[in-house]
């Protein structure tokens, strides 16, 4: 819940070294609101499976205070512009959100949401 860019690079770049031909993948909180950075810099180091959450819902039962998954919408986007093919259609994953959006207790602010929330997606 409280990665930073520089600490996911170094913990990759020995797990790539230590492990090498296994399958990494990394998640991340957004309380600090690194998320993205951190899913940057871990792609840098070479890791290419992400866990994610639609909206960016979620927690962690782990990291006290730990808010927000880094939301799908926003990495499949990164990866995207980035030339990286998910198959994954960002605009479907922003309708499903709009289907959850009325039924959680706070709400989504996700950048690739609220370009979809607002005719810009």
């Amino acid at each position: 819940g409280m990665a930073n860019p520089q600490e996911t690079d170094g913990l990759f770049q020995i797990l790539q070294e230590k492990v090498a031909n296994t399958f990494i993948t990394a998640q991340f909180q957004d309380t600090r609101k690194m998320a993205m950075a951190s899913v940057y810099a871990a792609l840098q180091a070479g890791v290419d499976r992400f866990d994610t959450s639609a909206g960016g819902l979620g927690g962690c039962p782990v990291a006290p205070g730990a808010t927000d998954n880094v939301a799908t919408e926003d990495v499949v986007n990164m990866l995207n512009t980035l030339g990286i093919e998910t198959g994954i259609d960002v605009k479907k994953v922003c309708e499903a959100v709009s289907l959850i959006a009325p039924h959680v207790s706070r709400p989504i602010d996700t950048g690739m949401y609220w370009l979809f929330r607002n005719g810009q997606l």
